[in-house]
């Protein structure tokens, strides 16, 4: 235990001054007894014998007294904590197919009203980040408990090009350690800015890439390079597939565009970094899924001051000595 003001602690010097004072009270009163004894013993309302519980409202008092002077320095202490923490990286592919129309009103629209339906349900301890990637990604919101600042990321969403899935989790692994990778667009590929030692196998950070694709990957870098890095740094990914693995032609702005999802890629990167991967067909399916996704609990060790649980004690010594006096001798004390 530890005390924020630990100089208050120079007010318990007052105990042995008043342990003296009722010293001092005791032996007047059996002065006053001897010199009266003549007229029988000295007995309670009750006419029972005082005897040594005559002493025990005062302890009562004194221990009261002295956890409320202890109270005065706000005492601390170490308390570990089950709570439900982390921070979960949102990361939405957002290439032009995702504007399809096979998921009502667009997948992107879709998804979007999934992700916001599972921001609302979290508690304030979850830390949620938006990301965007296509062929390059970006950041949109960094990790906040803010839910209405994370919701305005989610609406400004829009489809845009290609698909890149490895800046899509640069992008997220940047966020939760900032300034890790530079993402560059095109054919280009990342630069390790820091190479952090590789956690060891099955240890996990508690941060996870919530990653939520409907194409498959047709740009560089490599997606299961991007997965390495995830796994060296104990992210877990969650790979959610929108559309079909057969491959489709979508109209999109009265263009005919052919998508494939490749759930063989997605699978692999989930598998890599002890992940799930998920398949969803429509918004029932996304909506489940984000369901699915459950934050660690976590035992946190946390400073918890104690002042008002020693001064609720305190409180309850001193009224029980009170009342005790009063029952028992018809005085407080």
């Amino acid at each position: 235990m530890s005390f924020i003001w630990p100089v208050m602690l120079l007010s318990l010097l007052l105990i042995p001054l008043f342990i003296g004072l009722y010293t001092r009270l005791q032996q007047r009163r059996r002065r006053f007894i001897e010199n009266f004894s003549q007229f029988g013993h000295v007995q309670e309302p009750t006419g029972q014998p005082i005897g040594m519980r005559r002493h025990f409202p005062a302890f009562l008092f004194l221990a009261g007294l002295s956890i409320l002077l202890i109270s005065l320095a706000r005492p601390q202490a170490v308390v570990s904590l089950p709570r439900v923490e982390g921070t979960v990286i949102l990361a939405f592919d957002v290439s032009g197919s995702m504007a399809a129309d096979d998921l009502q009103p667009t997948r992107m629209e879709a998804a979007k009203a999934a992700a916001r339906e599972f921001v609302e349900n979290q508690p304030s301890s979850i830390l949620i980040g938006v990301v965007a990637f296509s062929d390059s990604g970006f950041s949109i919101q960094s990790p906040t408990n803010d839910k209405e600042a994370i919701l305005a990321a989610i609406n400004r969403l829009s489809p845009e090009r290609g698909t890149s899935l490895a800046n899509g989790i640069y992008s997220s692994l940047n966020v939760i350690s900032p300034n890790s990778v530079e993402v560059l667009s095109s054919d280009q590929s990342p630069s390790i800015q820091s190479t952090p030692t590789p956690l060891p196998q099955g240890t996990y950070v508690p941060a996870i890439i919530v990653l939520l694709t409907d194409g498959e990957n047709n740009m560089n870098p490599d997606p299961l390079e991007a997965a390495s890095a995830a796994v060296d740094r104990g992210v877990r990914i969650y790979t959610i597939g929108i559309g079909s693995p057969e491959g489709t032609t979508l109209e999109i702005d009265d263009f005919l565009v052919y998508t494939q999802l490749d759930e063989a890629m997605l699978l692999q990167i989930s598998q890599i970094t002890d992940g799930a991967y998920y398949n969803a067909q429509n918004e029932a399916d996304l909506r489940t899924i984000y369901d699915r996704l459950e934050p660690q609990l976590v035992i946190k060790s946390e400073k918890i001051e104690m002042t008002s649980i020693f001064a609720g004690v305190s409180t309850f010594i001193l009224l029980l000595g009170g009342a005790l006096s009063l029952f028992w001798f018809g005085r407080l004390l």
